[in-house]
């Protein structure tokens, strides 16, 4: 490795680590370690000049905040929680559809009165008439609290900062509400705890993230086009299916319509002949098939790809278009 190497950083144990690797093995990328499991430094096989760095959730979010890795695996509620000026320092590249997870306000279940985010500062006004302190809120999410209990108009509360099951709190009698993680929301009902109709701050996944601050020598650069038109075309290839149909030339004048109406394409120019070969969006293809059937195509078949190769694609723009 150089130090012009794209550098990406990704989880280094447990399930996020394992969806990591699964999808860069969809797209053909996959992670070498050369001394095993617990080597913390991996390559790309069949990728030049590029270093896997094995991290922990909140070093990742650091190494891209700080330009100490290019890309990144990580959720985007961590993003927003210890980077600042987020938007500044990174760019969300796409979600990768794991990970899922939502930043919620939760209150007491007993709290029946206590519905949206505006029924706190009545809460916070009878707690501190009643015990002669502020309303306290416990969580490990204390920027994303302050920004949205700003953006809510509630000022008359303190963070208890969470090192533990947060979760636990409220019945432990440390908080009176708490802000934190939920995927099903089972373990804040088993803790008789329910979020606010308004009390969602972020719904978050694992997302594929660059780093604005990252140091992009030309081949760091190629290196994430490589890796970027990779991935694009496994996605591409998952949302598309190609169609092929017998038509008679002389009724071929009918395919502009389908092709406009359902965003459909002829990928290898009008048809010469009767074979007719369109690629389309995957959910649209029964539609599409009717419509050629109804101009009297025969034979008409469909099929998946492994991978479709665009001559662009929008994850290498959006970071191209970024750096500059």
């Amino acid at each position: 490795m150089t130090e012009s190497s794209l550098i990406i950083a990704v989880p280094s144990k447990g399930r996020l680590q394992e969806n990591a690797a699964a999808f860069f093995a969809r797209a053909g990328l996959v992670f070498t370690q050369s001394r095993g499991a617990r080597d913390y430094r991996g390559t790309l096989a069949g990728v030049p000049n590029v270093e896997v760095a094995f991290l922990s959730a909140s070093e990742i979010v650091t190494r891209l905040a700080t330009g100490a890795a290019h890309l990144g695996i990580t959720g985007e509620d961590l993003i927003r929680e210890q980077i600042s000026d987020a938007d500044a320092a990174v760019e969300i590249l796409t979600p990768l559809g794991f990970g899922n997870a939502n930043v919620v306000v939760a209150v007491p279940q007993a709290w029946i009165d206590v519905r949206t985010m505006a029924d706190l500062d009545e809460v916070a006004a009878d707690i501190r008439a009643r015990h002669g302190y502020k309303m306290r809120v416990a969580t490990k999410y204390v920027n994303l609290t302050r920004r949205f209990f700003a953006e809510k108009g509630i000022a008359d509360y303190r963070i208890v900062e969470s090192l533990g099951a947060t979760e636990g709190a409220p019945g432990a009698g440390s908080a009176e509400l708490i802000v934190d993680i939920t995927t099903t929301g089972a373990t804040l009902a088993a803790n008789a705890l329910k979020v606010l109709d308004d009390g969602v701050i972020l719904r978050s996944e694992a997302n594929l993230v660059a780093s604005v601050r990252a140091p992009w020598s030309p081949a760091a650069r190629e290196a994430a086009s490589a890796v970027l038109a990779r991935i694009a075309a496994e996605e591409e290839a998952r949302t598309s299916r190609e169609i092929r149909a017998a038509l008679d030339p002389d009724r071929a004048s009918g395919l502009a319509g389908i092709l406009e109406d359902f965003g459909a394409t002829l990928p290898f120019g009008e048809p010469e002949g009767r074979e007719t070969v369109i690629h389309c969006k995957a959910s649209r293809v029964f539609e599409i098939v009717a419509g050629l059937q109804n101009l009297g195509a025969r034979n008409v078949t469909v099929r998946a790809f492994d991978y479709l190769f665009r001559p662009t694609n929008a994850l290498t723009e959006r970071l191209l278009r970024r750096l500059g």
